[in-house]
C-alpha cells in the first residue's frame, strides 16, 4: 500500500492543509509524526475511519511541536505503540519543560494553538540507535533540528522538514527551506547529501504531501538553500535598517521555488510570511554569526 496522507486541521486561518501525519500499513503499521496535542483527536478519528486498530510504531522526525506535541495523547488511543526518536530528544519528550519554553519563544501565541506538551513514559521510547525494524533505515538530518531524523521504509522516504517545506498552490509547487533560529548551513546541506547517496525513493514531507522522487527533491533543496544565501548575504551587506523585510521581500519576488506563494488564499500567505520570516532569522543569524566567527561556523 502506498502511505496515506491524514491533514490535522488546526483552529487557526490558514492551517486547514499545513500539518500532516503519514500512515503506512507494510509488515508493521506505522505513523510518522502525530501532529500537536490540541487535534490529536483529528488523527485518531482518521485511523479509526481507515480500520486502523493497531499502531506498531511512531516515527517521530522530530520534536518540535507541531510533528510530536500530541505524543502522550496519541499513545493513550494506541498504548501498543513504541516511539522511534532521536536518542538526545528522549529526555526532552520524558520531561517537556525545556521543550515547551522554546516552543513559546520560538512561536509565540501560535504555541497555544498548538496546545500543551505532556510528558511520555520513557519505556514507549526506543533510540534511533538502538531500533531495529526490517526494512528501515534511519538517516540522521540535522539542520531544521539537531534531532531530526529521516526515515527510509520500504522504498518510501518520510523526511519530515530535512529538505524543507513542500507545498502545492494553483497547481504550482512551492518549496520553502526551514531553517529557523539556530541554523547552520553545514548541517543542513550534509543532511541532504547523506538522503541524496541513498535509493532514489518517492518522498514523502510532514509539510504536506507526496513530492515524486526523492533525489530531484533533494537536490532542488540544496540549490535553494545556496540562493537563499547569496540573497540574505546581499541584503545583510547593504545595512538596511530592516534587513530580514527585505530579505523576504525578495526571495517572494526572485525564489523560482516560491512562486507558487502568489496563488496560495489569503490565509496560507499569512501562515507563510511568518513561517518565512522565521526562517529568514535563522539564516541570517547563521550568516552573521559567520562574518563574526568564521573558524567556528564556516563548513
Amino acid at each position: 500500500m502506498d502511505p496515506i496522507l491524514i491533514p490535522i486541521k488546526q483552529d487557526k486561518p490558514g492551517f486547514d492543509r499545513f500539518i500532516g501525519s503519514w500512515l503506512y500499513q507494510g509488515r508493521h503499521p506505522i505513523v510518522v509524526d502525530v501532529g500537536p496535542s490540541r487535534s490529536i483527536n483529528i488523527l485518531v478519528r482518521r485511523l479509526s475511519e481507515l480500520d486502523v486498530k493497531r499502531v506498531d510504531f511512531v516515527l517521530l522526525t522530530h520534536i518540535h511541536i507541531d510533528h510530536a506535541g500530541g505524543l502522550a495523547e496519541f499513545l493513550k488511543a494506541f498504548p501498543m505503540a513504541r516511539v522511534i526518536c532521536h536518542a538526545k530528544a528522549i529526555r526532552h519528550l520524558v520531561d517537556p519543560a525545556k521543550l515547551r519554553l522554546g516552543t513559546q519563544k520560538s512561536l509565540g501565541e501560535l504555541a497555544f494553538t498548538y496546545g500543551p506538551i505532556s510528558p511520555v513514559n520513557k519505556e514507549t521510547l526506543i533510540p534511533h540507535t538502538e531500533a531495529h525494524i526490517p526494512d528501515l533505515e534511519i538517516v540522521e538530518t540535522p539542520g531544521h533540528a539537531p534531532h531530526h531524523l529521516s526515515y527510509f521504509y520500504e522504498g518510501n522516504l518520510f523526511v519530515g522538514e530535512a529538505a524543507g517545506v513542500y507545498l502545492t498552490a494553483g497547481g504550482l509547487e512551492y518549496l520553502r527551506p526551514a531553517t529557523p533560529p539556530t541554523f547552520f548551513l553545514k548541517e543542513f546541506v550534509e543532511s541532504l547529501e547523506r538522503l541524496l547517496i541513498q535509493e532514489n525513493s518517492p518522498i514523502f514531507y510532514g509539510h504536506f504531501g507526496k513530492a515524486g522522487m526523492s533525489r530531484p527533491m533533494l537536490k532542488r533543496a540544496k540549490d535553494q538553500l545556496f540562493f537563499w544565501e547569496k540573497i540574505i548575504s546581499e541584503e545583510l551587506s547593504t545595512g538596511h535598517e530592516n534587513p530580514v523585510e527585505q530579505c523576504m521581500k525578495r526571495l517572494l519576488r526572485e525564489d523560482f521555488e516560491m512562486k507558487a506563494f502568489e496563488m496560495m488564499t489569503p490565509e496560507d500567505q499569512a501562515r507563510e510570511r511568518f513561517f518565512l520570516k522565521n526562517s529568514v532569522k535563522g539564516y541570517a543569524g547563521y550568516l552573521q554569526a559567520l562574518s563574526s566567527d568564521p573558524l567556528e561556523h564556516r563548513p
